[in-house]
């Protein structure tokens, strides 16, 4: 069936298009956009969006599905019903799977098991290092192959720099990106939190914000050199923004990402000792949450991403020190981003643009833009309407979220993948 949707405040950063507008799809492509269009053969399903707001569907290159081998975590599909609730029509799942996914078997699982479940794109990312142990590379031409569209040792540091050199060099040729986990883990051993006042009121050891930004120093040194694309994921910290900043304006090709807990809260709230507040990298200062919102606005973080990170009961309702660190944030992120738009840090358009348009580019996927003939990934949502964070009825089964109870405004209404409704909120 045909659908019209009609009357909605269409915003495509992609063509500088911000207005009313008509959307009809058809055969799963969108056919038109237009001020003004009717339904003239009594066979399209017309959806009335007064009000409302209608983008490219939304891309998280920073989700981890967990399957194969944490299926009580989340699963293939729990993980995309997730996506679609959330608006997310497009995600990149992390290879931190047992199996690692560091071979053309596992990448062709993760995408046949996606295929099966037929609800939003799934992009494998693949290991840099065989086990993501930091020894030897993997075989990149061959995920590529499979389905890899970028490749990580998502959670694990490539130590060895002479071994990123080369990862950095081989991902070039095949015109994919590198995406570290920036930690020095000898900076950051033992350490459960931020290392600051908070750390030191508590008497819990510390990760200071230099275990991320050696790291990125060295990256950012190696992709110089190599000219290689390095994009940084889920960044923290204001010295790691300043680099980056400093970065760019040499034309060094590097993006970068950040996540909404670090936008949103600080190392304050951990004084309650909440394992849902554990993230790695930590929470960070107010300074820092400062510096992130900056480099959201000057355009030096170019990706909002969710670092999606599901955890079962056992990983979380555990002393502080045994929990598991990361948020289970898909159903969240698109509510707690335009907070950014509420406080007139970023336009509505710009914010689009950081979690849609660019991860669709960097990348290199299809998606981040509303253009005739291409597949109808579209995402819609209410900008007035309220809601209470409750992770209890998240398709999700990670629970985990220290949003637990917030009210947020901006609630997805619909999403749609290839012209089919995969989510309906109403």
């Amino acid at each position: 069936m045909s659908i019209l949707l009609k009357g909605g405040r269409v915003v495509d950063p992609s063509r500088n298009l911000d207005g009313v507008k008509d959307i009809l799809i058809e055969e799963g492509k969108i056919a038109a956009i237009a001020d003004s269009m009717d339904d003239t053969t009594g066979e399209t399903r017309v959806v009335h969006l007064a009000g409302k707001v209608v983008l490219p569907g939304l891309v998280d290159m920073h989700t981890h599905l967990r399957e194969p081998g944490y299926e009580y975590k989340e699963t293939i599909r729990s993980g995309s019903e997730a996506a679609a609730a959330g608006g997310f029509t497009s995600i990149a799942c992390m290879p931190n799977t047992d199996p690692v996914n560091d071979s053309r078997a596992v990448t062709e699982y993760i995408v046949k098991r996606a295929g099966e479940c037929n609800l939003v794109h799934v992009y494998p990312v693949a290991a840099i290092s065989l086990k993501s142990e930091g020894r030897t590379l993997a075989e990149f031409g061959d995920l590529k192959e499979a389905g890899a569209v970028a490749f990580s040792d998502d959670g694990k540091p490539v130590v060895d720099s002479g071994l990123m050199r080369r990862a950095l060099e081989y991902a070039s040729s095949l015109g994919l990106v590198i995406i570290p986990h920036c930690e020095d883990l000898s900076l950051s051993a033992g350490g459960l939190m931020n290392e600051g006042r908070i750390s030191t009121e508590l008497g819990l050891p510390g990760i200071p914000t230099l275990a991320e930004e050696v790291m990125i120093a060295r990256d950012l040194l190696l992709a110089e050199y190599t000219g290689a694309a390095l994009h940084i994921s889920h960044v923290s910290s204001a010295g790691s923004v300043r680099m980056i900043r400093d970065a760019k304006a040499r034309g060094i090709p590097v993006t970068a990402e950040t996540a909404p807990h670090y936008f949103t809260l600080t190392d304050e709230a951990l004084r309650d000792f909440d394992p849902s507040f554990k993230v790695n990298p930590p929470l960070r200062s107010p300074l820092d949450r400062k510096a992130i919102r900056e480099g959201l606005r000057d355009g030096t973080l170019d990706v909002i991403a969710t670092d999606h990170a599901p955890h079962a009961a056992t990983d979380k309702e555990v002393e502080f020190e045994y929990a598991a660190s990361g948020i289970s944030g898909l159903e969240t992120a698109l509510a707690l981003s335009l907070r950014l738009v509420d406080d007139g840090l970023l336009t509505l358009s710009e914010l689009v643009r950081k979690m849609s348009t660019n991860p669709a580019k960097i990348l290199n996927i299809p998606g981040g833009a509303l253009l005739p003939g291409a597949d109808a990934d579209i995402t819609v949502f209410d900008p007035d309407r309220s809601w209470i964070v409750d992770p209890l009825s998240w398709r999700s089964k990670g629970k985990n979220s220290p949003f637990f109870g917030w009210t947020l405004k901006g609630k997805v209404l619909m999403t749609l993948v290839k012209g089919r409704v995969v989510y309906s909120e109403d």
